[in-house]
């Protein structure tokens, strides 16, 4: 199959299926099976230290239920001696006793443990979406190496037709030696192109694996036609900021430590410990059953710890509004750059349909007798550039475009629940 005509049907391909791509949520012809990047996506090792993270945290939140205080036994034996009667009176005594957490401390804590797993959920959602964004960077990484490949084959086939041509020309006494051994020249100078291309899309395609051992590499992948980017940013921003993960996992983390400082303000009041007693006294002769009370007092210690984490808190907040910040700045970066790659291949692809036109009709000149080789190959060789310099625009749009889906929350989303039950 000609690299024209293959070219020709992967544009029709790509018009035909790109509007129920985006609208139905089917998958993009030129990026991975979805089943595939799932497998990728699970198995990542950023994934793995999340999910990792949310079972700890569903631990240490039936840790937070319960409280981290236990029943204590004590036992003590004696001997009592009475001079004047000369008597040696043996005693024993056993207690049972358990601090008590204050009623209001085992709502906070609750609270604690709550908080603490929504956070480690909105991480391991976040390591879901930055292996996403790891896996979609490296993808394209090794389309444009491919798109590479594709096009200096094309051009080695050109210049080995091309030379043939000559050849023919030069044994009919119509052109001289000399234009032979440019057109041969020029087919080596583009072979060497071509394996220099094929090296690097080889290892882009083993960095790519090496991340992510689940995805399959094809042999071909049709290029969707890249599409404008049609709302504005605001609706964009909206969409990105209204479920961030990154977002969200700064928020829970200072709202962990505002409820770590309500903790904090309330072991002001320490906790009592509550104890039942037993005791045998005067050789068996006194039987006691009591029950006390035991508060520990403070001296400063608990106000300070108080005022710390407090600080604590104060600083978690001012770290989730610097994220907030950040996140509008980079969602304004992506958004243009999604614009502008649009605008871009537009302008790439208007400039290639030019000037492959004009490589044709000098390519005709040739053959005709009516241009010299040195004009064709010239030709032939900005055409090229063009082509490569078109189909690399058209990657670029493509990635700004699903990056932009991505951080919505549009493409390659989480199905929620899934790895934490693994």
């Amino acid at each position: 199959m000609s690299y024209q005509l293959r070219t020709t049907m992967f544009v029709v391909l790509a018009t035909l299926y790109g509007s129920s791509v985006m609208a139905g949520g089917l998958e993009a012809i030129d990026l991975p099976p979805k089943s595939q990047v799932e497998d990728a996506l699970d198995s990542n090792l950023l994934v793995l230290n999340a999910n990792s993270g949310l079972k700890l945290e569903q631990a240490n939140q039936r840790k937070w239920n319960s409280g981290n205080y236990e029943f204590n036994l004590r036992a003590g034996t004696s001997q009592r001696h009475i001079v004047n009667a000369g008597q040696k009176l043996k005693e024993w005594d056993v207690a049972l006793e358990r601090p008590l957490r204050l009623p209001n401390k085992v709502g906070i804590d609750t609270d604690i443990g709550a908080a603490s797993v929504a956070r480690a959920d909105y991480a391991l959602g976040d390591a879901y979406h930055e292996a996403g964004r790891l896996l979609l960077r490296s993808w394209f990484v090794w389309l444009r190496e491919q798109a590479q490949v594709r096009v200096w084959q094309h051009q080695v086939d050109i210049y080995t037709q091309q030379a043939e041509m000559v050849e023919k020309r030069v044994q009919a006494g119509d052109a001289p030696k000399l234009e032979l051994n440019i057109a041969r020249a020029a087919v080596a100078q583009a072979n060497v192109s071509l394996q220099q291309a094929s090296l690097r899309a080889q290892m882009a395609g083993n960095d790519l694996q090496r991340q992510f051992p689940a995805i399959v590499l094809p042999l071909e992948v049709a290029i969707q036609t890249p599409q404008a980017i049609t709302e504005s940013y605001e609706v964009w921003q909206a969409r990105i900021l209204d479920d961030n993960h990154e977002l969200g996992m700064v928020q829970a983390q200072a709202k962990v430590q505002e409820l770590m400082a309500a903790r904090s303000r309330a072991d002001q009041v320490p906790d009592p410990t509550v104890g039942l007693r037993y005791a045998n006294e005067m050789g068996g002769n006194e039987k006691v059953t009591g029950i006390f009370l035991t508060v520990p007092f403070s001296f400063g210690q608990r106000s300070a710890t108080a005022q710390g984490v407090q600080q604590q808190a104060d600083i978690a907040n001012d770290q989730a509004k610097f994220v907030q910040h950040r996140l509008q700045t980079d969602i304004y970066a992506t958004y243009q750059q999604a614009v502008r790659s649009y605008a871009t291949y537009q302008q790439a692809h208007d400039a290639a349909l030019a000037i492959t036109t004009n490589s044709e009709l000098i390519a005709k000149a040739y053959r005709l007798g009516e241009s010299s080789l040195s004009d064709s190959l010239s030709a032939r060789r900005i055409a090229q550039e063009a082509t490569l310099s078109e189909e690399i625009a058209q990657l670029d749009a493509n990635e700004s475009r699903y990056r932009l889906e991505l951080d919505a929350h549009r493409l390659w989303v989480r199905e929620e629940g899934v790895s934490e039950s693994n």
